[in-house]
C-alpha cells in the first residue's frame, strides 16, 4: 500500500429509484480502516454512487495524496471528463438539458477543490477486496433503513 489515501466507494439501490445505500472504505497507511454508510428511503442508484463519494472527500485532509476507486463509470467520467463543460455550459449537457443530480454534482465539485485526487474505475462485482467492503457497507446501509 502507498502512503496515499486509498478509497473505495459504492451506492446500492433497491428499485431505481427507490430506498438507497451509500458505502465507503478508506484506508490509510499504519491506521485501522475507517468505514463509513449511509442511506435515504427514496433515492437512485447515481445518487448513492456520488454521495458516497462526497462522504469520503469530506472526511480527508486536503494535503493528503487520494486515490479513490469508483464502479460508477457515471462518478468517474463526471467529476473527470463532463463536469467542466457542464459548468461552462450553464449545468447544461451536451444537449442543452440541465443535468441530472445537480445538487450532488455541485457538492462533489466543491468538495475537491484543493485535494490531489487520481480516480479510479474497478470493475464491481469482480472480487476486488475494497469495492466488495463498500458494496456490503451500501447494501448493509439499504437494509438498514
Amino acid at each position: 500500500m502507498s502512503d496515499a489515501v486509498e478509497i473505495y466507494t459504492d451506492g446500492a439501490c433497491s428499485g431505481n429509484p427507490g430506498p438507497g445505500g451509500w458505502g465507503v472504505l478508506i484506508r490509510e497507511l499504519d491506521k485501522e480502516d475507517t468505514e463509513i454508510s449511509g442511506g435515504e428511503k427514496d433515492t437512485t442508484n447515481n445518487r448513492m454512487e456520488l454521495l458516497a463519494a462526497i462522504k469520503a472527500l469530506e472526511s480527508i485532509e486536503n494535503n493528503k495524496e487520494i486515490i479513490i476507486y469508483t464502479d460508477s463509470n457515471y462518478v468517474k467520467d463526471g467529476i473527470t471528463q463532463w463536469i467542466s463543460n457542464w459548468k461552462k455550459n450553464n449545468w447544461k449537457t451536451s444537449n442543452k438539458k440541465p443535468v441530472k443530480n445537480i445538487d450532488l454534482w455541485k457538492e462533489l465539485d466543491n468538495v475537491i477543490q484543493n485535494k490531489k485526487i487520481n480516480w479510479k474505475w474497478v470493475k464491481g462485482h469482480d472480487g476486488n477486496e475494497g469495492n466488495e467492503k463498500a458494496d456490503f457497507l451500501a447494501r448493509s446501509a439499504l437494509n438498514n433503513l
